[in-house]
């Protein structure tokens, strides 16, 4: 479990002074969930993932991850970016067994391989990064971290660069990946929708200075059915879509939105 108790973060500039980029986080993260950060820019919701990555120590409050304080990175917590930080010169088998080359752990060998087909990339395994386009390149670096065997995966908007179609099917390759590994995942998000889509729940934050306003759980009935780990990307696609179209999905993302809106007008 991830537990943050009044975070705060704030930094020191020449021009501004002192600018706080969070104010007082509290969140509980349990085992195997998946939790949805959207507010508008400036709510410090990469802030937060930078510290709960390790990467950034928080200015006040406590962070722990499985009762254990956060002393810095660990690969128990792997980070997909928002660009692929792939090597140009591995292939995207060798990308993804970078886990096992260091390590030498012939488990992370097998489940480097298996994440391959299983973000339906085993026919481009020999390829080069700047042979694949930009969705291939994102289930390539995804499937990297994942072949590492992290139980929390961070995900910093690793879909926004993306054109509509391919990040439809980024999402679906995310929960076929989830119903297979079961990782505690946190996903930054400007989408609400995609929020409501991929999270058990969206944790709603306002800017000035950046806080949680809501923690919107989602309905079960709002909720792709994962229980059978091997159904198709295209079938996982077509259950989307179809949420999407749920009055209570529409509803509930108009919800949303408007308290995002509310905050930000009042920011």
């Amino acid at each position: 479990m991830i537990t943050l108790e009044r975070v705060s973060q704030y930094y020191e500039t020449e021009t501004a002074g002192r600018v706080h980029a969070l104010e007082e986080v509290s969140l509980s993260v349990p085992a195997e969930e998946t939790v949805c950060l959207v507010g508008p820019s400036g709510c410090g919701k990469s802030t937060l993932l930078r510290i709960l990555a390790g990467f950034l120590k928080p200015s006040s409050g406590t962070l722990d991850v499985d009762g254990h304080p956060v002393e810095g990175a660990d690969p128990e917590r792997g980070v997909v970016f928002q660009q692929p930080t792939l090597l140009p010169w591995y292939s995207v088998r060798d990308n993804v067994r970078l886990a096992y080359r260091y390590s030498g752990d012939i488990s992370q060998k097998e489940s480097a391989d298996e994440l391959i087909e299983l973000v339906g990339l085993g026919d481009a395994a020999e390829r080069l990064p700047h042979e694949l386009s930009g969705g291939m390149q994102q289930r390539t670096q995804i499937a990297r971290v994942l072949a590492a065997g992290p139980r929390y995966v961070l995900m910093d908007e690793p879909f926004g660069a993306l054109d509509p179609f391919t990040r439809e099917q980024l999402q679906a390759e995310l929960l076929r990946v989830w119903a297979k590994k079961r990782p505690t995942i946190i996903f930054v998000t400007h989408s609400v929708e995609e929020a409501l889509l991929l999270g058990h729940r969206v944790i709603v934050m306002a800017a000035g200075p950046g806080r949680v306003i809501e923690d919107v759980v989602v309905p079960e009935h709002l909720r792709v059915d994962l229980e059978d780990g091997e159904v198709s990307r295209e079938t996982l696609q077509e259950r989307l879509r179809a949420l999407t179209a749920d009055p209570d999905f529409v509803l509930l993302r108009h919800q949303v939105t408007e308290s995002i809106n509310r905050a930000h007008a009042t920011a």
